[in-house]
């Protein structure tokens, strides 16, 4: 499933154009992180924060203001004094979602470029804490909101953090990794982070990698077997990370994710 046809899933009953925005900048988000971009990862929190208030306000008002702030829009759906009518379907759904997302969205504003360790783990572990918050949101709207089976949302979700790697060049039904140092290994894998859930063929992968077909031949096997277990053939004859690979990326990899030093 790909990213705009999740949108329409989800809108109606979702704007349109703030669905657009909301994964959007999830997809940012997360693509910020794995790149070790810390800070502005942090930072972008407070606008996820802010189209996602105002998607909740929409749903529980009725009104839809794509300007309005943080706060009022969640103010409205917190409502103390039972002032206000609510449509949002599961009023306790729609409390843990302002919670969470005022979590986020303070968070942002109160540390903003101010760390407690002016370091790169403190800015690590601020990114840490505002993804896991953010992916989580974006489950809970999926739930509440998709009418599609939990396995489906389930995957949806897994495949939504994915994102294409900016070493990879794609051009005429053929993936290419840009590095020219990778070894046929790291090519493998790369590429094949690169294709998430869809995975890819061996026909595929042969075309995409400019060795020896013997070479990725081996390759393969290795990341396979038992001792390494990073890919997986399944039944469609696709070749997909494991977790296994997929920490290796992030552990060893991640560095090649991007075409910069």
């Amino acid at each position: 499933m790909d990213k705009n046809h999740l949108i329409n899933q989800i809108s109606p009953p979702i704007d349109n154009d703030l669905a657009k925005s909301l994964i959007a900048e999830f997809l940012d988000i997360e693509r910020r992180y794995i790149l070790g971009d810390w800070e502005p990862a942090t930072l972008n929190g407070g606008q996820f924060a802010e189209i996602a208030a105002r998607i909740i306000y929409h749903i529980d008002s009725g009104t839809l203001n794509k300007r309005k702030g943080v706060d009022p829009c969640l103010k409205y759906v917190e409502d103390p004094n039972n002032n206000n009518d609510h449509s949002f379907p599961g009023r306790r759904a729609s409390l843990h979602l302002s919670r969470t997302l005022r979590t986020i969205y303070k968070f942002r504003s109160q540390r903003g470029a101010v760390h407690i360790d002016p370091d790169y783990t403190a800015n690590e572990l601020d990114s840490t804490m505002v993804v896991a918050l953010a992916r989580w949101v974006i489950a809970e709207i999926l739930r509440i909101f998709w009418s599609g089976s939990d396995s489906d949302i389930a995957r949806t979700i897994k495949e939504i953090v994915r994102y294409e790697v900016p070493a990879v060049l794609v051009t005429d039904d053929r993936h290419l990794v840009l590095h020219t140092d990778c070894t046929v290994e790291e090519e493998i894998l790369l590429l094949l982070h690169n294709a998430g859930e869809n995975g890819m063929s061996r026909t595929e992968v042969g075309t995409s990698i400019p060795k020896s077909p013997t070479s990725i031949t081996r390759a393969l096997q290795k990341l396979i077997s038992h001792s390494h277990r990073q890919v997986l053939l399944g039944s469609d004859e696709q070749y997909r990370l494991t977790p296994n690979g997929t920490r290796r990326i992030f552990e060893e990899l991640a560095g090649r994710l991007t075409l910069e030093d």
